[in-house]
């Protein structure tokens, strides 16, 4: 069994990996509703996987000078959608190293964000927006 430690992520948006150097933290969650069949007479409740959603989560470190900072590249698709492409390292895409294709909305974003003398970072919680796919290939 290998280990895995978050050292390399490879993260695309939109096409561009520009993003990848101001990231420091990234966060798929994935969920399927849980729909209850229990009738009457039953003891024990009894369900089904229902609809499938998500939300991806990425800490990223800001900057406001460089072409492909982070304010650069979120602010314009603030209200629009996006596609998030997930690889665990820059190897190539395996079955040790899947990459995870994930339509998302941008619904918010947080372009100020720090205390006095303090590194200025911030997060965005974007929900996804159709199917996320598993790719091994």
């Amino acid at each position: 069994m290998a280990i895995f430690v978050a050292t390399d992520f490879n993260i695309t948006i939109n096409g561009s990996t520009a993003l990848t150097p101001y990231l420091t933290q990234v966060e798929l969650k994935t969920s399927a509703n849980d729909i209850t069949t229990t009738s009457f007479g039953s003891t024990w409740v009894t369900r089904v996987a229902g609809l499938k959603e998500g939300t991806l989560t990425l800490q990223f470190n800001q900057d406001y000078a460089a072409s492909n900072a982070p304010d650069t590249v979120l602010w314009p698709l603030l209200g629009s959608t996006a596609t998030v492409l997930i690889v665990p390292t820059s190897s190539a895409v395996s079955s040790a190293n899947p990459k995870y294709s994930v339509p998302v909305i941008v619904t918010d974003y947080t372009p100020v964000s720090g205390n006095i003398g303090d590194l200025s970072t911030f997060s965005i919680t974007l929900p996804t927006n159709g199917t996320v796919t598993r790719a091994t290939a």
